[in-house]
C-alpha cells in the first residue's frame, strides 16, 4: 500500500510562489490517479488539481487554473504542484491523495489515500 507525504508548504507574501511535493512510499505509484486538495480554517476539504497516470490527462479547479500546474514524476513517486500568483484565499492545508479512477476526480470520496496535509499561508 501507498502511503503519502506533503512537503513544500509555509508563509509566502501574496503574488509570491509555492511548490509543493508529495512522495509515495510503496507499489505502484504509477496505478495511482494523483490529486491535491486543500481545506482553508473552518471549511471543507476541497479539489484542487488531478493528474493522470502517466502525466495527464489534468483537471484543475477553477479558482486555481491558470495559476497552479500539477505534475508527477513516476520514477521518483512523486507529485507536484507548482503554485503561482498566489492569493490570501489560497491559504489551507493542502493534501495529496491517490485513486485509482479518474471517475468522480474532484470528489474527497474518490480517493483512497491521502497525506498528513501541509499548511499554506499567504499573507496579504
Amino acid at each position: 500500500q501507498v502511503q503519502l507525504v506533503e512537503s513544500g508548504g509555509g508563509l509566502v507574501q501574496a503574488g509570491g510562489s509555492l511548490g509543493l511535493s508529495c512522495v509515495a512510499s510503496g507499489h505502484p505509484f504509477s496505478r495511482y490517479v494523483m490529486g491535491w486538495f486543500r481545506q482553508p480554517p473552518g471549511k471543507e476539504r476541497n479539489f484542487v488539481a488531478v493528474i493522470g497516470w502517466n502525466g495527464g490527462p489534468t483537471y484543475y479547479a477553477d479558482s486555481v487554473k491558470g495559476r497552479f500546474t500539477i505534475s508527477r514524476d513516476n520514477a521518483k513517486n512523486t507529485v507536484y504542484l507548482q503554485m503561482n500568483s498566489l492569493k490570501p484565499e489560497d491559504t489551507a492545508v493542502y493534501y495529496c491523495a491517490a485513486a485509482y479512477t479518474l471517475t468522480g476526480w474532484a470528489k474527497p470520496d474518490t480517493y483512497q489515500l491521502w497525506g498528513q496535509g501541509t499548511q499554506v499561508t499567504v499573507s496579504s
